[in-house]
This record gives structure tokens, sequence and C-alpha cells, in this order.
């Protein structure tokens, strides 16, 4: 185990109402501020307390401007994590924890705000599609993710069934939020089959929302946490990073078809922890497409790779209350809504503290996926206070 262990929790946890892209009169610096400010007042925090922000995907609200415009008493550390879109989700809580943990600061909030009106579209992938695709007209994520699904599923034996189940299971837990954008709206598998492909294989439910709102959680010491109005959701395990040789735009190469978390990543963030895949009561993976969410339950050891993959990845198992491998019990961003996978950590912390839309019973040890096939992937092990005993 590392002493990294249960040295910070999350303590707040708030979503914004979310919005068509483009269609939110506020800015993204005003919905970023509308949701630090509920998760403060979830926590029971004054918001002026706060002395850190962590933020990741290109975010155009720094640190600094945020503590500005709160107007904090001291601010002591602002980070941004780089690395595109989603790969920094994890990343951002776990800069966060680390800055907690090391006395750097003792309360950051973890934030990422959109109003595409105001922020532009897709700004957290520049730089990352570069000339190897634009010159063979691959323009959009969409596609390079398309490609490694594709191989997935005709070179590793992935069966096509495993994306549909992941989907319609985020589907089915948007039913019971009524903050999901996709509430109200059940998805038929008749509807799914017959959907427009976007980039083969990924059809249209394959794929993320883009979505203007906000999300934001509040990180402080574990002694902070154990006296504050919200069951502490303990760090028990972080890593960030990426693998030798892996990029989205390296074509071909032996890990192709993996989600980015290499062997030696993924065995450092199950040993820090003291754990094992089996341990996990339930997941949210950042699906910017089913496909890489897919790779990234494989990568993780929750999903036999190849045609066993169905044995796990089907729907029912993946439900809550009862299924073996509840994920994305919120909606995740293919049915809540994506404002950069923010959400997926919101509903990470909410599991812990017993209150999600769709509550996994004595929830105790719940994990965070980043970033699947991005140039940048990380995860998160949050755990209850029952887990540190």
């Amino acid at each position: 185990m590392s002493g990294f262990q249960g040295a910070a929790a999350v303590v707040g946890a708030a979503n914004t109402p979310l919005h068509k892209r483009g269609t939110s009169a506020k800015t993204s610096l005003e919905l970023t501020l509308e949701a630090i400010l509920a998760a403060a007042e979830d926590a029971g925090v004054d918001p002026h307390d706060i002395d850190g922000f962590s933020s990741y995907a290109a975010d155009d609200n720094e640190g600094l401007a945020v503590g500005a415009a709160l107007g904090v008493r001291e601010i002591r550390w602002s980070t941004l994590v780089w690395g595109g879109g989603g790969g920094g989700v994890s990343a951002a809580v776990n800069a966060a924890a680390a800055a907690v943990a090391s006395g750097q600061a003792e309360m950051v909030a973890v934030y990422r705000g959109l109003s595409e009106a105001d922020a532009g579209r897709q700004s957290y992938r520049k730089g990352h599609l570069g000339p190897l695709y634009g010159a063979h007209g691959m323009l959009v994520p969409a596609q390079v993710c398309a490609l490694r699904t594709q191989r997935m599923i005709e070179v590793d034996g992935v069966p096509a069934e495993a994306l549909e189940a992941l989907v319609a299971a985020a589907y089915h837990h948007a039913q019971t939020n009524p903050a999901a954008v996709a509430y109200g709206k059940p998805l038929d598998p008749a509807v799914y089959a017959d959907s427009r492909m976007i980039s083969e294989p990924l059809r249209l439910y394959d794929c993320s929302r883009e979505n203007d709102g906000a999300g934001a959680v509040l990180v402080t010491t574990a002694e902070r946490a154990r006296r504050l109005r919200r069951p502490p959701a303990y760090v028990l395990s972080a890593v960030q990073g990426s693998g030798p040789g892996w990029f989205e735009s390296a074509e071909n190469e032996d890990t192709y078809t993996s989600a980015g978390f290499h062997p030696a990543m993924v065995e450092r963030l199950w040993r820090g922890a003291g754990i094992g895949p089996g341990d996990v009561d339930v997941v949210q993976v950042y699906e910017n497409f089913s496909g890489p969410a897919v790779a990234s339950l494989i990568d993780l050891g929750l999903v036999p790779p190849g045609p066993d993959a169905t044995k796990v990845l089907h729907r029912d198992n993946l439900l809550a209350p009862h299924g073996a491998l509840p994920l994305n019990t919120a909606g995740g961003n293919l049915a809540e809504g994506f404002v950069h996978g923010i959400g997926l950590v919101v509903e990470a912390v909410r599991q812990i503290q017993g209150r999600s839309p769709n509550q996994v019973p004595g929830a105790a040890i719940s994990l965070l996926l980043g970033g699947p096939m991005a140039p940048l992937v990380s995860a998160t092990l949050f755990g209850s206070a029952a887990t540190l005993s």
C-alpha cells in the first residue's frame, strides 16, 4: 500500500444544469463559479476557504482567475493537467489530492466548465490530431477511436455487443436521473441498431454528447473531511500518464487496441490501494465513445479480453443496484451529459456518499477512469471510511 492512501478526501460535489452545446446564456467562468459554490455548499464549507484549483482539458478558466472571482483568502495551488480532453479527468483529482497530502494546500477545487458559445468547440483537442491524420481526411476524435475500436473487434475478437451493452446501461441509468439530458428518453435496442453510423463501427448512440455546463468537487485533508457534512470519499490510489510508445497518432503499434492503461500503471493503481479488480463495487468510465470505454475496462482487468468480454459486458450485469459491475450510474457522458467527464467525478464520489440516483448498496470502492485512447490516461480509486480500517 501507498502512504498516499487515505491522506485526502472529496467532501463536496456538484454539477450545474446541462444545456445543449452553445445554448447557455452563461460564460464558462460563470458556470465554473456556480459549480464550485454549489460544491462548497454541498460540503458545508466557506468557499473563501478554498486555496487550490485543479482542472484539465485545456480549460480556459485558470485557477488564479477562478480564485480571484471567488474572492478566496489565498491561492496556494493552481494547476492544469496536460493531455487533451478526458485523459485529465482523474488526473485533476490526483493533482488536488497530491497537493493536499503534501501540505501545499488544504482545500482544492477540481472543476471543469464549458460554454461553447464562449470558449469554442473542441478546444481541448487542438494539437492532438496532426498531419498524419489530416492528410488522410481524419479530422475528429470519433475517427481515431473508430479505427482502434474496429481493430479491437476484428483482431482481438471483442464482440460488438459489448459496446451496445455499455451504451444500454448508460441510458438505463439516465432514466432515474432527472438531471440527465437523456432522462425520459429510453434507448430501445432497435433504435440503437438503426441509428446512423458516425464512423464505423461507432453509431450515433456510441458517441458522447456535448453540453454546456460545469461540475466541481472539493478535495481536502482526511482530518478536516471527517468534520464536514458529507461522508468523505477518500482517495485510496491514483495514477496518470502514458506508456512507452503510446500516443493517439501512433498507428499500428503493439498496443493499438489498448485504451492506454499500460500494465505497470494498472499494477501501481491496485497496489496503491492494496486491492484488485474484483474488489471494485462501481465504476465510472470515461466514454468519449463506447469502444474506448470497453478497452479501458479490459486494460484494468475488470473485463476479460477478446470474445469473453461479453461474459461481463452484458446489460443486466452493468446495472445498479444488483449488477456485478455497475457502471456510469448517472448516465455517463453518453446519457447524463458531456462536459469533458466532470460529471463522472461527481458520480464516483456520490456513490461512496450513498446518494447516487442509482445507488449501489454499500458501495465502498468506487473507480474513476479517464481518457481512453487519448495521449494521457488516468485513474482514481475512492473508498469509504471502512476501507481505511
